[in-house]
């Protein structure tokens, strides 16, 4: 976990796009990721193709789907990890549901994944309260665990979440799935401060996140990461036909790690 950890400093927040593994294809996807890093990302969640992401909305969904209509599986996702992992040290959280891992077997993920150079876990379907089989999987082979906390989670259930949690807390910016909005949630702060309050881990918010504005100001609030998904996975398939897709891209991340401030102490 010491690639996670050491992405988060007190400084100033950090940056963590989001792509979908296999979209536009799985060499680019590769080369994309190592773009971000050299643009500043500090984490990259590498989105593991699945045919019913229920956290998801339409934006990433379409994005999983044309992966998995390309045949991507979980054994290519780890030869992107391995591809990534030969020209960066960018720490990277794989961002997967319950089935397909647990179809995979547990243990076999975990090792494979570690093998591979990733540094943690997020399975935004699965309650730290039924999550007994994954952290002893996780732990054993050096894997980090993140959940998510929602806006509606109570104080008390933040510690639990925080307890199951390791590398870092992820605070949902709004009910609802991910994707682009015009606003933040009016209550977004308060939730961030009651997060911050209940755990002694980074808190980074994602859910929403469409821009560099909205990333700075979010970054205002004391976020001590801030997550990048839908806007990044929209303009991957946009511009995916384009000979300088990978530059584009480069370009984008650059604008949003340039805008963050630091964050509050």
């Amino acid at each position: 976990m010491g690639r996670l950890e050491s992405a988060f400093r007190p400084d100033r927040p950090s940056l963590i796009p989001f792509v979908t593994v296999g979209d536009p294809d799985l060499a680019r996807t590769a080369s994309l990721v190592v773009a971000m890093a050299r643009a500043g990302a500090d984490v990259v969640e590498l989105g593991l193709p699945y045919s019913d992401p229920v956290a998801d909305g339409p934006t990433i969904q379409a994005s999983s789907q044309r992966a998995l209509d390309r045949g991507v599986r979980l054994a290519d996702v780890f030869g992107v990890v391995r591809a990534i992992r030969a020209e960066s040290e960018v720490p990277l959280v794989l961002f997967t549901y319950c089935n397909p891992v647990f179809r995979y077997g547990l243990d076999r993920f975990m090792g494979e994944a570690a093998q591979a150079g990733a540094d943690a876990v997020l399975m935004p379907d699965l309650p730290p309260e039924e999550a007994g089989e994954l952290l002893g999987a996780a732990r054993r082979h050096g894997l980090a665990t993140v959940f998510l906390v929602a806006p509606t989670t109570t104080d008390e259930r933040i510690e639990t979440i925080g307890r199951a949690s390791s590398g870092f807390v992820y605070l949902v910016a709004a009910t609802g799935v991910t994707g682009t909005r015009t606003a933040l949630a009016l209550d977004l702060r308060r939730n961030l401060e009651r997060v911050r309050a209940r755990t002694a881990l980074p808190v980074a918010v994602g859910f929403g996140i469409s821009g560099p504005d909205q990333a700075a100001e979010v970054a205002g609030m004391g976020a001590h990461g801030i997550v990048v998904g839908s806007a990044l996975v929209e303009r991957i398939d946009r511009w995916s036909q384009e000979p300088d897709l990978i530059e584009r891209v480069e370009g984008f991340v650059r604008t949003l790690k340039t805008g963050l401030a630091p964050v509050e102490a």
